[in-house]
């Protein structure tokens, strides 16, 4: 009889401790993020989540505790590392360039220079290249209604604007993509639309981390929950295993976790 061996976490931390001066932001947080899912953040307001995250992603360095990726110790000191080990944010500001165009929001940072001496020399940009991979990317996630790819950005819609912001993370992300409360400022037909985004970048191979207020959004979307309460992970749960309101409880502290952690 063969045993089949566990999953590693493609994202997992241990211990995390971060303070500010007598604050404790995080109070020896643990953290995973399994191959292949959408696992949704949750927290009351100063639980702790979004400086979890910040550690994650480099925005922060935490004073103790471990960050694991793929298996191997990391630590990051800026966002810029954590980018260039594969870990991609779509931040809610979508921290996009209204004036430039789609195709250069996608590159920006991360342009292409054309090859030989022009790009080498010269540096110019292979724009042609960044075109052509631009709505290949915007293709791959069924953003087929931004029609001009040298549109800027400003004349797009939210929902749009926040197409675009996920199909670049989606490009660039090998590890994981997260994305913080990104429907934010969306209404139900575009806030429906992000939700099918997700779930493409799922199918595309990648997991998510989903930070989000929203619970129809997060029960929706989400394999698994974890609830963040007073600086720690307090509980994983799944949706099918607890209503919205459990959710909320356990939040808030107003119930005990269930014993089975997801």
């Amino acid at each position: 009889m063969t045993t089949s061996t566990p999953l590693q976490p493609v994202v997992q931390a241990r211990g995390l401790v971060k303070r500010y001066g007598r604050v404790t932001a995080l109070d020896h947080a643990d953290f995973d993020l399994m191959p292949g899912e959408i696992l949704a953040v949750i927290g009351d307001n100063g639980a702790g989540k979004t400086t979890l995250i910040k550690a994650l992603t480099g925005a922060i360095t935490p004073d103790q505790g471990e960050i694991r990726l793929d298996g191997k110790p990391v630590r990051f000191t800026s966002p810029m590392q954590a980018r260039e080990a594969g870990i991609e944010t779509v931040y809610q500001n979508l921290a996009l360039s209204p004036a430039l165009s789609i195709a250069d929001n996608m590159f920006l940072g991360r342009e292409i220079e054309k090859t030989g001496v022009l790009g080498s020399l010269f540096r110019m940009l292979d724009r042609a290249q960044m075109r052509k991979e631009a709505r290949a990317a915007l293709t791959r996630l069924g953003l087929m209604t931004i029609q001009n790819i040298d549109q800027p950005v400003e004349t797009l819609s939210g929902g749009q604007r926040q197409g675009v912001a996920i199909a670049r993370a989606a490009t660039f992300g090998r590890h994981v993509v997260i994305m913080d409360e990104p429907t934010a400022a969306l209404g139900v037909k575009e806030s429906r639309r992000v939700l099918d985004l997700i779930l493409d970048v799922k199918k595309s191979g990648l997991p998510v981390v989903l930070i989000s207020h929203n619970m129809p959004h997060v029960f929706e979307i989400a394999d698994r929950i974890h609830i963040h309460r007073l600086g720690r992970r307090h509980a994983v749960v799944r949706p099918s295993d607890v209503t919205m309101s459990d959710a909320v409880a356990i939040m808030t502290g107003a119930m005990e976790p269930p014993a089975q952690a997801a």
